[in-house]
């Protein structure tokens, strides 16, 4: 284990919950656990929660002293159960409110600010309870469904409509370069910042280009990459970049143009279970209830006009 701890400490300084919760063989609900408890010192950068590599390596060395028996072990396990705490994937503000409304009906929520693949992946391997979706497909022109049903094969699911949003370009005011349409990401004197792999915003785009047969190679600054909607802005409004995608919200919070595009289909996903039934009941009388719509109608950028409606679910 000294080799091993030794290792994590000179790889690099800090970690991310899903950098942790690999180094350490454990799922992220036990990293989150460990988080709560006190157990595991933790920072918030941004949306993200960060572990200094010197406190893994002290929580390491004190774990070697603890003398375990099989009833502390079983209790732990009893702790972190999913019907006991619902964590809840992906970057949208409005996840952040519903999770303090899902709190209020008892329930103990985290947040895990995972883009919509890489939370549907998660999502299967059991490490979320309810996750977000907001990911175009270019074959069918659908949101959504194609994807969690693809990835989500051999479970049991619902799927239910959050808010609908526009996304689209950002540009610097008076968009100098002109850019309205996809194919303007080729210009050759057009700059481009990229989401990161894994988020809603990166497949669309990614569709998007492939559709009207762009390659990847013909666009600036397709490889540098931000990680929320707010960064992709504010890079556009530094200069950095002349072009990014995301939605009305983040461009009116920065002050740069917004271009809309597409509108999105900003979908929920959660697990059919016995466990889970009390979950879905409460998630579905919170997001068809008037106080929460008007909380989210009252946050410009946003439509709920079909928030709470079922659009899919498996026998």
């Amino acid at each position: 284990m000294k080799g091993r701890s030794d290792k994590i400490v000179k790889e690099q300084r800090s970690y991310t919950t899903e950098e942790t919760a690999k180094l350490l063989r454990v799922s992220k609900l036990t990293v989150y656990d460990l988080i709560k408890k006190g157990q595991l010192p933790a920072y918030r950068v941004g949306r993200q929660n960060r572990i200094d590599a010197s406190d893994l390596e002290n929580y390491i060395t004190s774990s070697k002293n603890i003398s375990v028996n099989s009833t502390e072990v079983e209790g732990e396990i009893s702790d972190i159960q999913p019907n006991d705490t619902v964590i809840i994937s992906g970057q949208d503000l409005t996840l952040d409110i519903l999770a303090n409304s899902i709190q209020t009906e008892g329930f103990k929520t985290l947040r895990d600010y995972n883009g919509s693949l890489n939370s549907l992946i998660s999502m299967y391997n059991g490490e979320c309870t309810i996750v977000s979706s907001h990911l175009f497909d270019g074959e069918t022109g659908e949101y959504n469904l194609p994807f969690i049903k693809r990835i989500l094969t051999g479970h049991t699911y619902m799927v239910i409509n959050l808010v609908s949003r526009s996304a689209g370009f950002f540009v610097k005011p008076g968009n100098p370069k002109d850019i309205t349409t996809w194919e303007d990401l080729a210009h050759p004197n057009v700059t481009m910042i990229n989401r990161e792999k894994g988020s809603g915003a990166r497949v669309l785009v990614d569709e998007q280009i492939r559709i009207h047969g762009i390659s990847p190679k013909e666009i600036n600054g397709y490889k540098n990459e931000e990680k929320n909607h707010v960064s992709i802005a504010t890079a556009v409004a530094q200069g950095i970049a002349d072009v990014g995608v995301g939605i009305e919200k983040a461009a009116k919070m920065v002050n740069v143009d917004f271009i809309p595009l597409v509108k999105e289909q900003y979908d929920l996903v959660v697990m059919k279970s016995e466990q889970n039934s009390r979950l879905i009941k409460s998630l579905l009388e919170i997001l068809n209830s008037d106080d929460f719509k008007k909380k989210i109608h009252s946050i410009e950028g946003y439509d709920v006009s079909k928030m709470g409606s079922i659009i899919f679910e498996t026998d």
